[in-house]
């Protein structure tokens, strides 16, 4: 699936089985939300928190979809192409980055 496939399925499942989309600081708050979810599951999964009775079920996978959904939603709101903001992304961090990680020190 393509980023714009995404964002097309996104609108289509709002549109008919969410009724409408949340407004845009809803959605903000949900996204946040989502974000604490997969930084809890990462904290605990990877870092040195343990696991509670109530984690057992957690799926990262599923997390990090959460927080796409969203991220695609408030996109979609705002009329902005994740694929074209992508790829405008990727071209500054390709000019503004060139030799930046190559001559970090703290890489190496």
């Amino acid at each position: 699936m393509t980023i714009e496939e995404a964002q097309k399925q996104v609108d289509h499942w709002i549109n008919t089985t969410g009724v409408r989309y949340f407004n845009e600081l809803t959605n903000t708050a949900i996204l946040m939300e989502e974000v604490g979810e997969v930084a809890r599951i990462m904290a605990r999964q990877y870092g040195e928190q343990s696991f509670k009775k109530s984690d057992t079920e957690v799926n990262l996978a599923d997390e990090m979809a959460d927080v796409l959904f969203v991220l695609i939603c408030l996109a979609n709101q705002t009329g902005i192409d994740l694929t074209e903001a992508l790829q405008k992304n990727m071209e500054k961090k390709n000019i503004r980055d060139a030799d930046r990680h190559q001559n970090n020190e703290k890489l190496k």
